[in-house]
């Protein structure tokens, strides 16, 4: 701790891991910090914000039963309730810091418990959690969705509606009947944010902008996810929005399993793996620790 007459700065572990890959410098970057209670909620958003990656947690003392700690989730614009690859990789980041290698977890969050297990690996961590069940929110107008990334109507799936989904966190699942029509797209933000804030299922929740491409036959989908709240206005791997997808293709194909592809076209490819178990979607991924070191907060 460092002290003089006007503040006080006290270092706090942090932990940079890549997400949703097996690879370094893959998949979607996280930063971890560590012993958080005392930091108020202006603090932690702007290291957030200095940082400027998709999020940022705070890991904090357990305050309900049955939980090992809270982890408290930050984008460089405000703090959210739940999201996918921050939930993981804190996991991993806890679980070193803890010295345990193989471990399940369950970590509070503003979406409730959820259950997160880790494995040491030779090369990366395995990890999944266990999302909370689906909510089906209203069906989104696929014409003006796909206006808003650049794509001509005619381009959405014929059988799959863009619908709004949640298992913690909203997703706007918009689907396209050709691979191909994610590689051409151009977002324009301001007409992404008019029509997700017409497809919020409750005040204060932004659904996620989820433009994906499935092959029901093969299990596998690709996706693309569109924000204002991500750096540079796209996220590279997105586990909040692949459990509610992993949702909706059960409700409409009676699907259970699906490999999501994300973040190809950004340089950092990224891996979800979706199963449905009694209504609730399992997301798992690798995660590769990076960076470890500390900061100092005023």
């Amino acid at each position: 701790m460092k002290q003089d007459h006007d503040h006080v700065e006290m270092a706090h572990r942090i932990s940079w891991l890549d997400v949703f890959t097996e690879d370094a410098f893959g998949g979607n970057p996280l930063a971890v910090v560590d012993a958080a209670d005392g930091l108020s909620d202006e603090q932690m958003l702007r290291l957030a914000k200095e940082l400027n990656l998709s999020e940022t947690t705070f890991v904090q003392s357990p305050s309900a039963e049955g939980a090992d700690y809270i982890n408290r989730i930050f984008t460089i614009e405000r703090g959210i309730p739940f999201a996918g690859h921050p939930t993981i990789g804190t996991a991993v980041a806890v679980a070193r810091w803890r010295g345990m290698e193989n471990v399940d977890f369950v970590q509070r969050t503003g979406a409730g418990l959820q259950q997160v297990g880790v494995a040491r690996g030779d090369r990366f961590w395995e990890t999944s959690m266990v999302q909370n069940e689906a909510e089906f929110g209203t069906e989104v107008d696929a014409a003006r969705a796909l206006a808003a990334v650049g794509l001509d109507p005619s381009e959405a799936h014929p059988q799959l509606r863009a619908r709004v989904v949640s298992t913690g966190l909203p997703t706007a699942v918009i689907p396209v009947a050709d691979s191909e029509s994610l590689g051409r797209v151009k977002p324009d933000f301001e007409a992404i944010d008019a029509l997700l804030a017409d497809a919020r299922p409750r005040a204060g929740e932004t659904p996620n902008f989820y433009l994906v491409w499935v092959d029901a036959g093969a299990g596998e989908a690709r996706a693309r996810m569109f924000s204002t709240g991500a750096p540079g206005g796209e996220d590279p791997a997105t586990g909040s929005a692949a459990g509610p997808l992993g949702a909706y293709l059960l409700e409409r194909t009676g699907l259970e399993r699906i490999r999501v592809r994300q973040g190809e076209e950004m340089g950092r490819p990224s891996r979800i793996d979706v199963l449905m178990e009694d209504g609730r979607p399992r997301v798992s991924g690798g995660v590769v620790p990076l960076i470890d070191g500390e900061v100092d907060l005023p």
